[in-house]
């Protein structure tokens, strides 16, 4: 049996068969490690993209506060319109109200006026032609 076994043939047989399965084994761990390479080209990557996606989660954080404090300040600024609004309705009633007077007072400026344009008119014919106005009219004023 050791000459079977320290034979040439088996020798080469088992030296081929050996090295088919190191370069299987070689071929599959350099597949493997070909994926680790691809994985960790991903995960460099994915942690790339986490990097930028903080980023912008940081800077919208930013804006959504700047945005808070700018409605803060929009709704300071519609309380005092809203006063604003209010008084100045108050005014404009008072206002109305003024020429609503001012209306009135005017007709019954109007009225006078009409009656002194009246009076003026009949003061004038009598200067102009006393007689006929003293006898022609029996209620001269």
């Amino acid at each position: 049996m050791y000459r079977r076994v320290s034979s040439s043939r088996f020798i080469a047989f088992a030296t081929i068969g050996i090295v088919i399965v190191m370069a299987v084994f070689t071929w599959v761990m350099y597949g493997m490690a070909q994926r680790v390479f691809v994985m960790t080209d991903i995960m460099v990557e994915l942690n790339q993209s986490i990097k930028s996606m903080v980023g912008t989660q940081e800077s919208m954080t930013a804006d959504i506060h700047a945005m808070a404090l700018k409605f803060d300040t929009m709704n300071t600024s519609m309380v005092k319109m809203n006063k604003n609004v209010g008084d100045m309705n108050t005014s404009i009633a008072g206002m109305s109200h003024n020429i609503e007077t001012m209306s009135k007072t005017m007709q019954v400026m109007t009225v006078s006026v009409n009656r002194m344009t009246r009076d003026i008119g009949q003061a004038s014919y009598a200067f102009s032609q006393p007689m006929s106005y003293m006898w022609g009219n029996p209620f001269p004023f």
